[in-house]
Formats: C-alpha cells, sequence, structure tokens
C-alpha cells in the first residue's frame, strides 16, 4: 500500500484525532486527507475483500526476549512464537520471528500490523498469555482504525501497549 505525501502547511493546518480540516475542503478531499496522515483507507476507496478480518494480520514475536532470565535460559519469547504458530494454523494471522525488538526490559514484545491500520508494539507477554492474544488479535482485526479499546482486550493484556506506528510504516512484504 503506498501512501502519498502530504506538504508541511497541510500537517500544520490539522490533526487527524481532532477533526479538524482546512476550510474549504470538501467532504471527500477530508477522506483523502485523513487516509495520507493515518494510513487508514479513505471511506469510499475500493478494498480487495468485502471483509476486513479476511486480510493478513502480521504477528512479529521476539525469540530472543529472555524476560529477565538469565543468558542461556530458554527464551520465554521463543516459547511464544512457538505457541502462537499453533493457535494461527488455517488462520489470516502470519507469524514472524524476530531476532530483537530493542525493548526488553518490557519481557516479551511482539509488534501485531496488518495494511491500513495502526501498527502495535506490544510488550509484557509470554507464552501463558497466548490464548488472550489471540482474543486480542480477532478483536485487531476487526477494528476499523487498528484500535482495540482497552475494555475490549483481555485483563491481562491491559498493560502491553508500548507504541503504535502508522499504517504507511508497513514494508512491502507484510501487505
Amino acid at each position: 500500500m503506498s501512501v502519498p505525501c502530504i506538504g508541511p502547511d497541510a500537517a500544520r493546518s490539522m490533526h487527524p484525532g481532532h477533526g479538524r480540516h482546512p476550510i474549504g475542503m470538501t467532504r471527500r478531499q477530508r477522506r483523502t486527507t485523513r487516509a495520507m496522515t493515518t494510513g487508514a483507507p479513505p471511506s469510499d476507496a475500493p478494498h480487495t475483500t468485502t471483509r476486513p478480518d479476511l486480510r493478513a494480520i502480521h504477528l512479529h514475536v521476539c525469540v530472543t526476549c529472555l524476560r529477565g532470565l538469565p543468558v542461556g535460559a530458554a527464551p520465554p519469547g521463543r516459547a511464544l512464537y512457538e505457541q502462537m504458530l499453533t493457535r494461527t494454523h488455517d488462520t489470516n494471522i502470519v507469524v514472524h520471528e524476530v531476532k530483537c525488538l530493542a525493548a526488553c526490559d518490557r519481557g516479551c514484545t511482539a509488534v501485531v500490523a496488518m495494511p491500513g491500520k495502526w501498527g502495535w508494539l506490544l510488550g509484557h507477554l509470554g507464552p501463558e498469555k497466548a490464548d488472550d492474544l489471540m482474543i486480542y488479535l480477532a478483536a485487531y482485526a476487526t477494528s476499523h482504525s487498528g484500535s482495540v479499546m482497552p475494555s475490549r482486550r483481555p485483563a491481562s493484556l491491559s498493560d502491553m501497549v508500548l507504541g503504535r506506528f502508522p499504517a504507511a510504516l508497513l514494508t512491502e512484504h507484510s501487505s
């Protein structure tokens, strides 16, 4: 998915989170501008599928995370990766192995991303939370923007969000 860039004047005159748009913009221009700034598709854009949950969800799991264990111990990140591989068989979730996500002090970490939606860096995970992570991924898939409110997440994942990034940062191999 390629997202066009907007100029600095347009970026300063609006903020996608507050619905402010430059004066004189048509409804279509506002939708297109929103797509350019947040990575979300305009509401009238053609989709490749009629159900958004049929597109691939990419889960990148750090397999080197030790979660405070001594060097040489079996990494819980590797165990989480293997748990997610078994749970995502015959689903639209693609699990990727990552060597390091540079959030070592936050336990097992993963990134969830889907074209056209916010991507999320998740922490404080572990193999014991694999079932709850599957529930979160289902909610992520059905959300329009990729944002899953805390009330829709399992309680064990209440502190998992470490950061987010726009859909435009997805690489071509992930889409």
